[in-house]
């Protein structure tokens, strides 16, 4: 594989550089003296800003794109072989690297190099990290797949040897990071258009666990089921985090205020430590919390500077994110995809607005993710108290047959339910705005482009 070269900056081509890691990525390399080009379907916020930067961009995508004196070619999983820059990419026999090997290459330039895996919370987790380090003397390099209040962007180029990125497991792609420290937050069946099933997804975080420097650290979750088969053989110390004391860090008497947000005693090996006050609703950010600081205190951070972070820590871009209240209506807006995710979603919001009507709109992302659980889809929604349910957001796939939200929506055990299609949505919601107490909007795919035209019409019905 080749392997860049820091300290001889060259010339190289994103194909799909509007991507939220993709387009970080090409950040970094321009802040190091890369000369960077690259493609996307349409022009967005992201590519707009590496323009500023200096980056070349073209669109749509197409074989001419790719510049003469390109030297390094940088794609995505979401890439097909018969994209036209693919195959004009061949042709050239330029070296070619993934998203994923570009971003292990960047990691191994940073001494302190911290990895953010799990099925789900990712992004939550490295945010929260990424403000507990900002918070101190470090200036961390960080890659995040969401937008990060304190930083206003994905990605911060620092000036020190710590970097943090998310470690996605679809198509075994963190294989490729050897991290100083790792945090695996949860192990569950997901993405079975790659893995064969449960046991498969485990045994890639194993593989993933076992990349972790010799002298730095796994933490991972003490919750997860038989999680010793994950650190079997590792030569990094093993940290765990859960909810009971059989875990090295766990909580105490956890109260919430009346926003749903934790204050909680960690406690590490049966001793209390100073009370932590999170800004973030839900006791899953507890657990998220507790990760977060397991790392921060192997990485021996003062623990004003972790407490400071944690309380600071708003919430990372489109993970349970408070949009508003208008027209007497409270709008939440989360990407979960996963059926735990989803049901963690709903489990908060209904406990944070009590007594509240909960709506949820959701938007199923994938074919083969609602083929897969299609029955833990509907459980999960069976517990708001009117589902709005919307056609698959395919991505990167092709359509199955037979495989519809229908499958999703017939499962559903709630009365107050239907089943419309994504250009539909405004229109149901103009003409019932009045029943309406608590919206959540909740997918992976485009869902987020309609929350602001519910929210004009909400606050039009006013």
């Amino acid at each position: 594989m080749y392997t860049i070269d820091f300290s001889k900056p060259t010339s190289v081509h994103f194909i799909g550089i509007g991507g939220i890691s993709m387009s970080g990525l090409a950040e970094i390399l321009l802040k190091e003296g890369f000369r960077v080009s690259g493609s996307d379907s349409k022009e967005s916020p992201l590519t707009q800003h590496l323009t500023e930067l200096g980056a070349q961009i073209a669109y749509p995508q197409a074989a001419a794109n790719i510049p003469d004196d390109t030297r390094i070619i940088v794609y995505t999983a979401a890439i097909h072989p018969d994209n036209p820059e693919f195959i004009r990419a061949k042709e050239l026999d330029v070296p070619m690297l993934t998203r994923a090997q570009l971003l292990g290459q960047i990691m191994a330039h940073y001494a302190r190099s911290i990895a953010v895996a799990g099925t789900h919370g990712k992004t939550t987790t490295t945010s929260m990290i990424s403000q507990v380090l900002l918070c101190g003397q470090e200036d961390p390099t960080i890659s995040v797949g969401g937008i990060l209040k304190a930083i206003g962007s994905n990605i911060h180029v620092g000036n020190s040897d710590l970097f943090i990125t998310e470690a996605c497991e679809y198509t075994n792609s963190y294989h490729s990071f050897f991290p100083k420290y790792s945090i695996i937050l949860n192990i569950e069946a997901e993405h079975l258009d790659f893995f064969k099933d449960l046991a498969d997804v485990r045994s890639s975080f194993h593989k993933f666990a076992g990349n972790t420097k010799a002298d730095g650290a796994l933490i991972i979750n003490g919750e997860i089921p038989d999680y010793q088969e994950i650190t079997e053989g590792l030569s990094c110390q093993v940290i765990t985090f859960g909810f009971t004391d059989a875990c090295d860090y766990y909580p105490k008497d956890i109260t919430y205020n009346e926003l749903g947000c934790a204050t909680f005693t960690p406690v590490h090996k049966g001793e209390d430590l100073p009370r932590v006050s999170l800004s973030v609703p839900g006791l899953h950010n507890v657990g998220n919390a507790l990760s977060c600081i397991a790392l921060c205190q192997d990485m021996d951070l003062p623990w004003e500077q972790i407490a400071e972070g944690l309380h600071r820590f708003g919430g990372a871009d489109r993970r349970f994110q408070y949009k508003g209240k208008v027209g007497g209506v409270t709008i939440i807006d989360d990407y979960a995809h996963h059926p735990a995710e989803l049901k963690a979603s709903i489990l908060s919001v209904k406990e944070l607005y009590a007594g509240r009507k909960v709506t949820g709109i959701f938007q199923p992302h994938l074919y083969t993710r609602t083929r897969d659980f299609a029955a833990d889809f509907a459980a999960s929604l069976s517990l708001l108290d009117e589902l709005i349910l919307l056609d698959i957001y395919p991505a990167r796939e092709e359509p199955i047959p037979g495989v519809t939200s229908q499958i999703i929506f017939d499962a559903v055990t709630i009365a107050d339910k239907r089943l419309i299609r994504k250009e539909e949505l405004l229109d149901v919601v103009a003409a019932e705005a009045g029943k309406f107490e608590v919206v959540l909007m909740v997918g992976a795919g485009n869902i987020e482009l309609l929350v602001d035209p519910v929210k004009q019409i909400l606050d039009k019905k006013e």
